[in-house]
C-alpha cells in the first residue's frame, strides 16, 4: 500500500526508496512489532476479561500440572494480535502488482491457518470436556487451505512459468532436481500440502514453554528473509547456484513482518509469560515459514532452518509409535522440550538453549543453501 501511495504522499526519492525490498522488509518488521506492542496489552486484558485462560493437562507421574500449574489461567489466544499485526504490516508494505504474485496467496494462507487455529482454540476453551476440535477436523481444514493456496500458485505465470514447472531441489546436488509439475502438478500439490501443514503443526507442538516457539520463529524468519531475497535476485541466485524465482524476493517483506510480529509477541510471552499464542498464532506463523520454503523452492532446506520444530514433531511421532508398538516410551514426556523439563532442567534454560540451537541451525541453513 505504501508503495502505491508513495508517488502522491512522498518525494520522488522517497518513492524510489520504498521500492526497495530491503527497505519495505524493515518497514514491515517495525510496523508489525509496534502494532503488537500497542495492541498486545489491550488484547491481553480483553482475553482476561473473557476468561480465556490456559488450561493445564497433566500426564504421567510427574505431571505437567505440577510443573506448569502456576500458568493456569494465563490468557491464551494471544496469536490474535500477533497475526493481526503481521497481516496489517503485509498489506502496508507488500507489493501485489506485476510479478509479485506470491503476496496475496501468502496473506491468505496465514489468515486461513490462523482461522483454523482460532476454531480449535475456541472449542478447547469454551468446552472443558473437549481438547479442541478433533485431529482429523484440524488436519482436514489445514489441508483444504493449503491445497487452495497450492493450486493458486500453479496458475499461469506462477511457479510453472518461473521455473519451467515446479521442481524439488536437493541440497548438495546442484544439478539434480525432481520435477513436480508432471501429471497436472499433482506431485507439487502433495509436497506443498505436506510442507505447509507440516510446518504449521510442528510449530504448534513446539509452543509449550514461555517464549520457546516465538524465539525459534524469529531466527527462522531471519534465515528465510535472506533466502527469499537471494532467490528473488538474478545475480544472487546465479552466484549461489540456486534457482531464480521471479517475485520470490517479495517474501522477504513477509518474513520481515513475521520477525517483527514474533519479537512483538515475545515482549509479552517471555518468562513469566503474560499471554500464550494458542493455535491461532502457532498455526498461522508456522504456515508462513512453510510458504516461504515453497515459493523459494527450498522445502528441504526448511528441515534445517526449522530443525527445532522438526525435532519436536519427530519426538511426538516416535513417542506415540514406540508406545503403540512396544508399550514403552522413549522420552520422559513429548514433545521434546518437556523431556528435558521432566529431567530437572529449568524451563528458562530449556528455552534459551533451544533458541541457541535454532540460531545455529539458521546459520547452517544459509551455508547449506549455498552448496545446493
Amino acid at each position: 500500500m505504501f508503495h502505491w501511495l508513495a508517488p502522491w504522499l512522498f518525494s520522488e526519492d522517497m518513492g524510489r526508496l520504498l521500492g526497495y525490498i530491503s527497505v519495505r522488509a524493515a518497514g514491515a518488521a517495525v510496523t508489525a512489532f509496534l502494532l503488537a506492542i500497542v495492541f498486545g496489552p489491550r488484547v491481553i486484558a480483553w482475553l482476561g476479561r473473557q476468561g480465556i485462560g490456559e488450561r493445564v493437562d497433566g500426564t504421567g507421574s510427574k505431571t505437567l500440572d505440577e510443573l506448569h500449574g502456576h500458568k493456569k489461567g494465563t490468557p491464551t489466544m494471544g496469536g490474535l494480535f500477533i497475526v493481526a499485526a503481521i497481516l496489517i504490516a503485509c498489506v502496508c508494505w507488500l507489493r501485489f502488482d506485476g510479478p509479485n504474485r506470491y503476496s496475496w496467496p501468502g496473506v491468505v494462507l496465514v489468515a486461513g491457518f490462523a482461522a483454523v487455529g482460532f476454531w480449535d482454540d475456541w472449542v478447547k476453551l469454551h468446552n472443558p470436556k473437549k481438547r479442541g476440535i478433533s485431529k482429523r477436523e484440524k488436519q482436514v481444514a489445514l489441508t483444504l487451505v493449503a491445497l487452495a493456496v497450492a493450486v493458486w500458485l500453479l496458475v499461469p505465470a506462477g511457479l510453472q512459468s518461473a521455473l519451467g514447472g515446479p521442481h524439488l531441489y536437493v541440497p548438495f546436488a546442484k544439478d539434480f532436481s525432481i520435477d513436480l509439475g508432471i501429471a497436472f502438478g499433482i506431485p507439487f500439490l502433495v509436497v506443498a500440502v505436506l510442507v505447509l501443514t507440516g510446518a504449521a503443526n510442528a510449530v504448534n507442538l513446539t509452543d509449550g514453554m514461555d517464549g520457546l516457539a516465538t524465539g525459534c520463529i524469529a531466527s527462522a524468519a531471519i534465515a528465510y528473509a535472506v533466502i527469499t531475497y537471494a532467490v528473488g535476485r538474478v545475480d544472487w541466485s546465479s552466484y549461489l547456484l540456486v534457482p531464480h524465482v521471479a517475485g520470490a524476493g517479495e517474501m522477504t517483506v513477509l518474513m520481515g513482518a513475521l520477525l517483527g510480529g514474533a519479537l512483538g509477541f515475545l515482549w509479552f510471552n517471555a518468562a513469566p509469560a503474560l499471554v500464550f499464542m494458542g493455535d491461532v498464532g502457532s498455526l498461522g506463523l508456522g504456515g508462513a515459514l512453510g510458504y516461504a520454503a515453497i515459493v523459494s523452492r527450498t522445502e528441504l532446506v526448511l528441515l534445517v532452518v526449522g530443525g527445532v520444530f522438526v525435532a519436536e514433531a519427530l519426538s511426538v511421532i516416535l513417542q506415540v509409535a514406540s508406545f503403540k508398538l512396544r508399550g514403552k516410551r522413549i522420552f520422559r514426556c513429548a514433545p521434546l522440550h518437556h523431556h528435558f523439563e521432566f529431567g530437572g532442567m529449568p524451563e528458562t534454560r530449556v528455552v534459551v538453549r533451544t533458541w541457541v540451537v535454532s540460531a545455529l541451525l539458521a546459520l547452517c541453513s544459509l551455508a547449506l543453501f549455498k552448496v545446493r
